[in-house]
């Protein structure tokens, strides 16, 4: 068994080439113990923050924590998200998730790693396709 204690790891700032705007990641479960492929973050996104489109190759379970956000599929319209909702983003799915504009977004990000990789970033999301 691993115990992780609440606070025994840091913060980390959301990295600009993946994110816009203001992000915190809080590692929950960040590196796999083979066999199990399993990674797990509390990611928080002030209001205007967001992902960058992207992809995870065996899906991403998204469960919203806290406040009101934001999630698009490629082709589809943007889709409100609020606290206690779950989203399942199939594998090779493109999409992006975050804040409102006016208010903040925490949840809680579950995806497995193939062959090491949990996620394919990819460009931006502009502001209009954030505000659409």
């Amino acid at each position: 068994m691993i115990l992780r204690k609440n606070g025994s790891q840091d913060s980390i700032k959301g990295p600009a080439d993946w994110f816009t705007g203001d992000v915190r990641i809080d590692p929950i479960h960040l590196e796999a113990q083979e066999p199990s492929r399993l990674t797990s973050a509390l990611v928080t996104f002030e209001p205007g923050a967001r992902t960058n489109w992207h992809t995870h190759p065996l899906g991403q379970l998204l469960i919203v924590t806290s406040g009101k956000g934001w999630t698009q599929c490629e082709g589809e319209p943007r889709v409100e998200v609020n606290a206690g909702d779950s989203i399942w983003c199939p594998p090779g799915h493109k999409h992006w998730h975050g804040a409102t504009s006016s208010t903040g977004m925490s949840h809680i990000a579950v995806q497995e790693a193939l062959d090491g990789k949990n996620v394919e970033w990819l460009e931006p999301v502009t502001d209009e396709q954030y505000l659409d």
